[in-house]
């Protein structure tokens, strides 16, 4: 697998009125409310897509249910590693499964036209592999 750049990082959130508070408030970040619940910025430099994702959120988009399972880590952040092409997710989710890493979702499209496939790293953060075409119009 060959990661061409990291799409998007942030904190998955459980309190959206503290998250407001410390990330916009206090730290300065702007964010734009670019689906309920979901607030992000494209326009802090060193990162494609900053965002505080929301728990509920993050569980529906990895098990199709707004509760995080018992059985696994609660994440407190979410990465998401871009690959050259759509068909790079799916390779990666091959060659992790291989690897015995435990894939949480494997490679789909999503409804906003990203392809990814979501698994936890051994500290509980949520790892997104994705192949976003938007973000590789400048590389």
């Amino acid at each position: 697998m060959h990661v061409e750049f990291v799409a998007g990082f942030g904190p998955v959130t459980r309190d959206d009125a503290a998250a407001g508070t410390f990330w916009a408030d206090a730290l300065g970040i702007a964010f734009a409310e670019v689906a309920p619940g979901y607030f992000a910025t494209d326009d802090l430099p060193g990162v494609r897509a900053f965002a505080r994702w929301p728990l509920a959120q993050a569980a529906q988009a990895t098990f199709g249910r707004p509760e995080w399972p018992a059985d696994r880590p609660v994440p407190q952040a979410w990465i998401e590693l871009d690959v050259r092409s759509a068909q790079a997710v799916a390779d990666a989710v091959a060659e992790l499964r291989g690897a015995g890493h435990d894939v949480l979702v494997d490679a789909h499209d999503e409804p906003w036209g990203q392809t990814s496939a979501r698994l936890q790293s051994p500290e509980g953060l949520l790892v997104g592999i994705t192949y976003t075409p938007w973000m590789h119009r400048d590389t």
